[in-house]
């Protein structure tokens, strides 16, 4: 009962009243009578130099984290107990990119375990089943900008992520997904090299060096503010479109 209730809670703060079931002609949602969401306005947001991110790479992941080794490329590592360095599906479509590890991250080794990466779990799977597409999180690719863990949570300096970013560019370039997206305003930042505020970046597409990158509210924010659950399930539904031609 408690997956089935924390389901129905998601929904509910997605602004849903009533659950459809699965008809023969396929899912009957409320998402799909919608009338679709009027576009943002795009901000202009200028990528970093880097060129041809998206060539073919012939590395692999697990040499990747065998260069980045026990690194003490910076600061950050005389507080951390673990290097996360991301999981998932190393041919993934799409990558999901957050600020930094958190103190459940940092104690297991692995991205979004917590709180956050449960609702992150969440935003994936039940979104993708509402929309009837076969998507689920153990598809996905998932990492952050900085693999240690900033001390009290805080956000990443800007010398961290720009000691740690070549990593997680080697890591996309070893990927190539088709989609990627950045979680909160601070990994959108740090890919798109941009000052402007999350509520111009939110919800909308921009080129990144052969791949689409969207952005959205990172979990822990929607934590926080769990009205903006809506906005991040119209997100969710940008990349399935994208993805599935819908």
């Amino acid at each position: 009962m408690s997956e089935l209730g924390d389901t129905l809670r998601f929904y509910r703060d997605l602004g849903f009243e009533e659950i459809y079931t699965r008809s023969a002609k396929g899912p009957e949602t409320a998402a799909a009578r919608a009338p679709a969401p009027k576009p943002a306005e795009r901000p202009v947001v200028i990528a970093p130099p880097v060129a041809n991110l998206f060539v073919p790479s012939s590395e692999t992941l697990e040499e990747i984290r065998v260069d980045l080794g026990e690194c003490t490329r910076c600061k950050l590592h005389s507080t951390r107990h673990s290097i996360v360095f991301g999981s998932g599906n190393p041919k993934a479509e799409v990558v999901f990119v957050g600020e930094g590890p958190g103190a459940d991250e940092d104690a297991q080794g692995l991205p979004f375990v917590g709180r956050a990466g449960q609702l992150l779990t969440q935003m994936i799977d039940n979104s993708a089943q509402r929309m009837g597409v076969p998507l689920r999180r153990a598809d996905c690719y998932i990492c952050n900008v900085v693999k240690c863990r900033p001390p009290a949570n805080r956000t990443p300096e800007k010398d961290e992520m720009e000691t740690c970013s070549p990593f997680l560019m080697r890591q996309l370039q070893t990927i190539r997904p088709r989609a990627i997206v950045v979680l909160g305003a601070t990994a959108a930042r740090a890919l798109l090299g941009t000052t402007e505020p999350m509520h111009r970046l939110r919800g909308n597409w921009f080129d990144f060096q052969g791949a689409k990158l969207l952005v959205t509210f990172h979990p822990a924010y929607l934590l926080r503010d769990p009205h903006k659950k809506k906005e991040a399930w119209e997100d969710m539904q940008q990349l399935f479109r994208f993805l599935y031609n819908l």
